[in-house]
């Protein structure tokens, strides 16, 4: 699976180093799937948020149609934690005993603050994006955070499926106690145990996140494209990326090289230094990824802002796509 099947994909990360150009990338590639016919849904998962300013279009945490055939939407990761543990205190108000209720609300403010809450509260939403909004759009493309931030989300699915498989396992040996219990106490049969709604809850989850890594994991439905520039610094980081991509198993598409100088950058002097410069990166970058098709996208005279500027980008995406 390459680049020439990137708009055959129904899920298409762009990641990368921060400040290499992966909102404009992302942008540009949703403009043009919406362009070729296909309901495309674009979504910024970064905390910067340069969506809505290269869209000169305002975003919040639901689709907003920006173009024909295009909506896009910012999920911010504050809201999202706070929203999860308000999920998570409705689910455990009701099974909580009066008495502990006060640790219960204890515990779920660390919870919420926690290292990790935001990244699993990011999660959670884009798993319900990828399960629930798949049937509404026929493209979903993710502008996503630098890539540290990336690889714990995409990291998430195993760790959050193995704990949930920890917790069912404690619980399930909790009920087969109760039960014992019930019946040298009380003379009920062992399997009369109520239905556990925290067991429930563990069940729905476990079911959620084995779909979403299914989907997440799939070649044939999802692609991550990394984003970087002809420099030492986004090689290196991209390098370390793929290998541990690569190792989780996660589908990669290929790699858009941005901001390259033009041929007619060698006629200054300064210029033409990075020109030389950039030739290196360029065959570093061959030699280092061999395997992965490469894009190539121009530095343009002026800033990536609107419509208009994004369709050039958008062309030269297409010629190489198709």
């Amino acid at each position: 699976m390459g680049l020439a099947s990137l708009l055959d994909t129904a899920i298409v990360f762009f990641g990368g180093k921060g400040g290499v150009g992966k909102t404009t990338s992302a942008t540009a590639f949703a403009l043009l799937a919406a362009r070729r016919g296909q309901r495309t849904l674009l979504v910024s998962t970064d905390p910067a948020h340069s969506t809505s300013d290269i869209l000169e279009h305002q975003l919040g945490p639901e689709p907003a149609p920006v173009a024909d055939g295009l909506w896009a939407m910012e999920i911010d990761a504050d809201r999202e934690a706070a929203a999860y543990i308000d999920r998570v205190r409705h689910n455990l108000f009701d099974v909580t005993p009066v008495n502990l209720r006060a640790e219960m609300e204890r515990q779920l403010e660390m919870a919420r603050v926690s290292p990790g809450a935001e990244e699993a509260a990011l999660f959670d939403r884009v798993a319900d994006i990828v399960l629930s909004v798949r049937k509404d759009f026929q493209t979903l493309v993710f502008d996503t955070a630098p890539t540290g931030h990336t690889l714990r989300l995409l990291a998430l699915p195993e760790l959050l499926q193995a704990w949930v498989d920890g917790l069912l396992q404690k619980r399930q040996g909790i009920r087969a106690l109760n039960a014992m219990w019930r019946h040298m106490t009380v003379g009920g049969a062992a399997d009369e145990e109520p239905e556990d709604p925290v067991e429930k809850v563990l069940l729905e989850r476990r079911r959620k996140f084995y779909h979403v890594r299914r989907l997440l994991f799939s070649p044939g439905t999802t692609s991550f494209v990394f984003v970087l520039l002809a420099e030492r610094l986004p090689i290196a980081e991209t390098r370390k990326a793929v290998t541990l991509l690569e190792h989780h198993g996660v589908p990669i598409g290929g790699l858009i090289v941005n901001r390259i100088l033009p041929s007619s950058a060698a006629e200054h002097p300064f210029f033409a230094a990075r020109q030389e410069q950039e030739a290196r990166y360029l065959q570093e970058i061959d030699t280092t990824f061999p395997e992965l098709e490469k894009i190539q996208l121009p530095l343009l005279r002026r800033d990536i802002v609107g419509k208009g500027a994004l369709a050039e980008i958008s062309a030269v995406l297409e010629k190489a796509l198709t």
